[in-house]
């Protein structure tokens, strides 16, 4: 008789299915891809952020709040400006990898 094979390692925590799931929450919304990929090279703040994607400083800033309790995005205060950057080399290759993915022809 065959052994059945072990699936522990495959079986995922609460902990790591949140983690997860909130990942694919912050790349789900148009948004917020926007601002990560914006993000992505270079450090930028509230008013560059809303300048070149053309939204209002409130939605960023609700954005930015959002992915920075994810822990995806970091900042540095500059006086009384905030400079945001990415903080997860990991989850920007995964966008990355959906950008590519979508270009794909």
């Amino acid at each position: 008789m065959k052994e059945k094979p072990q699936t522990t390692s495959h079986v995922l925590d609460e902990e790591t299915l949140f983690v997860v799931s909130q990942t694919f929450k912050a790349l789900s919304d148009p948004t917020r891809i926007r601002i990560l990929n914006l993000l992505c090279c270079e450090e930028h703040s509230v008013n560059d952020i809303s300048e070149a994607l053309d939204l209002g400083q409130s939605t960023v800033s609700h954005q930015l709040r959002f992915l920075k309790n994810l822990r995806l995005v970091k900042f540095r205060r500059e006086g009384t400006t905030l400079y945001y950057s990415s903080d997860d080399s990991h989850v920007m290759n995964l966008l990355h990898q959906a950008i590519d993915h979508a270009k794909h022809e």
